[in-house]
C-alpha cells in the first residue's frame, strides 16, 4: 500500500527554489543598500535607510534587469524546444516526433484542465499558456527594469546636478541596452550549455539528465 506523502515532500522543490530566492533577494538588498550608501557618502549626502533604499531606482534596476534576462531565456526556451531539435540532448524532444497524442484534444480525459477540453481560442491559449505567460513576465520586468534603470540614472544625475531624462530617453541609451545585453547573453550561454553538455554528461536521478546507461545518441529524457 502506498504511503501519503506529506505536503512539504510534494512540494520540496518549488519550495527550495522560491526559499532560495527570498534569502538571495533580500541579501542583495542588504548589500545594494550598503553599496548605494558607499555612492551617497561620496558625494557628502546622508545616508538612506534601509527601508528607504527598497523604493529607490538603484534596487529596482537591479532586480528587474536581471528577472527580464530570466524570463526572456525561459519564455524563448520554452517556446523553441516546441519547434527545434538538439540530436542527443535530454533537454530536446526526438527529431522525428510530432505533437504527442496527449496534446490533442481528443484525448482528454475528465481529469484533464478543462481549457485542454474545450475548443477554439480558449484551447488555443491554453496550449501555448506557459511560454505566453513567460514572456508575458518578461515584458513587465523589462518595463519595470526601464522604470527603476531611468529613477536610478535620474538620481544619479541629481547627485551631479545634471538634468533627468525621460523613461523613453533612457530607453535610448547605451547604459540600457548594456545593463540588458550582459545578462541575456549569459542566460542563453547557460542554456546552450546544458543543451549540449546533457548529450555526453549525466546526472543520476535528475529529469534534465538522461539515464546514465543512455547512449550519447538518445535524445530526451
Amino acid at each position: 500500500m502506498s504511503v501519503r506523502k506529506s505536503w512539504l515532500h510534494d512540494n520540496a522543490l518549488a519550495v527550495s527554489m522560491f526559499g532560495a530566492f527570498a534569502v538571495f533577494v533580500v541579501l542583495q538588498s542588504v548589500f545594494g543598500w550598503q553599496v548605494r550608501n558607499e555612492e551617497l557618502a561620496d558625494y557628502g549626502v546622508a545616508a538612506d535607510t534601509y527601508w528607504h533604499y527598497l523604493r529607490t531606482g538603484h534596487f529596482a534596476e537591479a532586480l528587474f534587469e536581471n528577472w527580464e534576462s530570466e524570463f526572456l531565456q525561459m519564455g524563448a526556451y520554452v517556446l523553441l524546444t516546441a519547434y527545434l531539435v538538439q540530436r542527443g540532448s535530454a533537454e530536446s524532444k526526438k527529431p522525428d516526433q510530432k505533437d504527442r497524442p496527449e496534446d490533442e484534444p481528443e484525448k482528454a480525459t475528465e481529469d484533464s484542465p478543462k481549457p485542454s477540453r474545450q475548443h477554439g481560442l480558449s484551447q488555443v491559449l491554453y496550449r501555448n499558456s506557459l511560454a505566453i505567460v513567460l514572456l508575458l513576465f518578461f515584458l513587465l520586468s523589462f518595463v519595470s527594469h526601464l522604470l527603476g534603470g531611468t529613477a536610478d540614472f535620474n538620481e544619479q544625475a541629481a547627485l551631479k546636478g545634471q538634468p533627468s531624462v525621460s523613461a523613453l530617453e533612457f530607453l535610448g541609451t547605451s547604459d540600457f541596452w548594456f545593463q540588458s545585453m550582459q545578462n541575456w547573453q549569459s542566460e542563453f550561454l547557460a542554456v546552450g550549455a546544458l543543451i549540449v553538455l546533457s548529450i555526453f554528461l549525466r546526472q543520476h536521478g535528475s529529469p534534465e539528465s538522461k539515464p546514465v546507461t543512455a547512449p550519447h545518441g538518445q535524445t530526451g529524457e
